[in-house]
């Protein structure tokens, strides 16, 4: 069986592992992400694709799959912007393929994550699936009629920025309201330090598993003292619920796919989230009485979506 390599680049953290044609991933490697440096990046990335490649037959692994945070362009050649990475107009697939002698394919690490997803997690079997990562900030991707959809230009899916409230909260990607700044893990952090400082009884419990300072509470607290049944912490779920609901309501009357996926952190939390979410959806897609509604459905394959993805997209 030929085999392919799989490449996620985070801001932090560059992991690369070998998988097959059903998905399946051994040898995994990690090693620090440079920053600013297309050449240091491509340096990395050539050594771990090597180091997997030993002990392996010749022409064993077929192609190398890269996943990427940033916008990639519609050749899925060159990281247009990385801004995580330090990077802008970076020309990656051409500088890889000189380290390794293997086809190249570059892609946005969200939309490798989504494929992954579709071939061999919550979403296979279906052929029009909306992905969406809760992370720091809100990541998406779209599978239509079983392709992923890439837009014109190879930017497509940036559903963490479509504006939710006119002139809201500020963004960093430069604009306000967008819907990443109150559905991901920062607006749940920030619904419960907010809660922390108004009434701080109901946020006892957090700041407890956060070390007794209600300031260093973080996203793994707020999850772990929810699947306590803690009164507060569920209150900041349903609160974010709330709005990951209506994103999806909107994205359902534009797209109108049969399945979202919800990766991501703060998808940790499970039936925690998806409880909230789903009423909210309910209740906020249009034409709710009359329309068939999209499941909406936990990811499945984790931390290792990047690479499957990846690898399996060189394929294709």
């Amino acid at each position: 069986m030929r085999m392919t390599i799989g490449v996620d680049i985070g801001g932090t953290k560059v992991a690369a592992g070998i998988a097959d044609s059903e998905g399946r991933v051994r040898d995994v490697v990690t090693h620090p992400t440079p920053f600013g440096d297309g050449e240091a990046l491509a340096d990395v990335v050539g050594g771990a694709v090597r180091e997997l490649r030993d002990g392996h037959a010749d022409g064993a692994v077929a192609a190398v799959g890269v996943g990427t945070a940033g916008f990639v362009d519609a050749d899925r050649a060159t990281i247009v912007l990385g801004a995580n990475l330090g990077l802008a107009e970076e020309p990656f697939k051409e500088r890889l393929r000189r380290r390794v002698d293997l086809p190249v394919v570059v892609e946005n690490d969200a939309n490798a994550a989504a494929w992954a997803e579709v071939r061999f997690g919550a979403g296979r079997g279906s052929g029009h699936v909306v992905c969406v990562t809760l992370g720091t900030g809100v990541g998406g991707a779209v599978v239509m009629d079983g392709e992923l959809q890439r837009g014109r230009y190879g930017v497509a899916g940036e559903v963490g920025h479509y504006r939710v409230v006119p002139f809201g909260r500020r963004c960093g990607c430069g604009n306000h309201g967008c819907w990443e700044q109150y559905a991901s893990g920062r607006a749940l952090v920030g619904e419960a330090l907010d809660l922390a400082r108004a009434e701080p009884k109901r946020a006892e419990r957090m700041a407890q598993l956060a070390g007794g300072e209600a300031e260093d509470i973080q996203g793994r607290e707020i999850t772990a003292a929810a699947m306590e049944g803690d009164e507060g912490a569920l209150s900041c779920f349903r609160a974010v619920g709330e709005w990951v609901g209506l994103g999806l309501a909107d994205l359902a009357a534009i797209l109108d796919p049969e399945l979202f996926v919800i990766g991501g952190g703060v998808s940790d939390a499970g039936d925690v989230l998806l409880g909230p979410v789903r009423d909210s959806f309910a209740r906020h897609v249009t034409g709710r009485s009359t329309r068939r509604l999209a499941e909406i459905r936990i990811a499945e394959l984790g931390s290792r979506a990047g690479i499957v993805g990846a690898a399996d997209l060189a394929l294709r």
